[in-house]
């Protein structure tokens, strides 16, 4: 909304508002630019006008997308499935994405996988087995690995904490 208010009040015109992205129909001019960028400042939001910056920012939405919001992962390689979603070569994506984020493209796939097995372990509606099928594990102990390679942690002890939390609330 702040955004749009702020087109608006700006006399800017736009074609389409979605999240992260404002689509304009003409270009604007440097002082409208700058008043846009100012304005976006002001109430705490960044304009991202590099398209290197919003790239990475598609490739973080595109994986944050599959592993936390698809009910499941893509039958093809996350490589093969970047590729056709953003429309660029894998290997500049992921060229781009580690020299900008410090991080591979796998890594920060990994991070999310496990946040994502987090997730389900809490919800306590899979067990390991299909928590390691639904993401596409070979195994649940290359699950397991993973998981403990990235929290410290076996799923079995994460899930006994959480266990042990709730039992320390229902006491209360």
């Amino acid at each position: 909304m702040v955004v749009k208010d702020e087109l608006i009040k700006l006399g800017i015109v736009y074609s389409n508002i979605s999240l992260g992205l404002v689509e304009m129909p003409e270009d604007i001019s440097p002082l409208q630019f700058e008043e846009f960028r100012t304005a976006l400042k002001l109430s705490g939001l960044e304009l991202m006008d590099d398209k290197k910056s919003v790239l990475i920012e598609k490739i973080k939405d595109v994986v944050i997308e599959m592993v936390h919001y698809e009910d499941e992962l893509p039958k093809v390689n996350f490589s093969d499935y970047l590729t056709e979603k953003l429309k660029y070569n894998y290997t500049y994506l992921a060229n781009l994405f580690s020299e900008t984020e410090g991080i591979t493209i796998e890594h920060f796939i990994i991070i999310h996988k496990i946040e994502r097995v987090k997730e389900l372990i809490i919800y306590d509606e899979l067990n390991l087995t299909e928590i390691a099928w639904k993401l596409h594990y070979s195994s649940v102990a290359h699950l397991s690995n993973q998981f403990k390679k990235i929290t410290g942690l076996t799923p079995s002890f994460f899930k006994a904490l959480k266990n042990k939390k709730r039992n320390n609330l229902e006491n209360l």
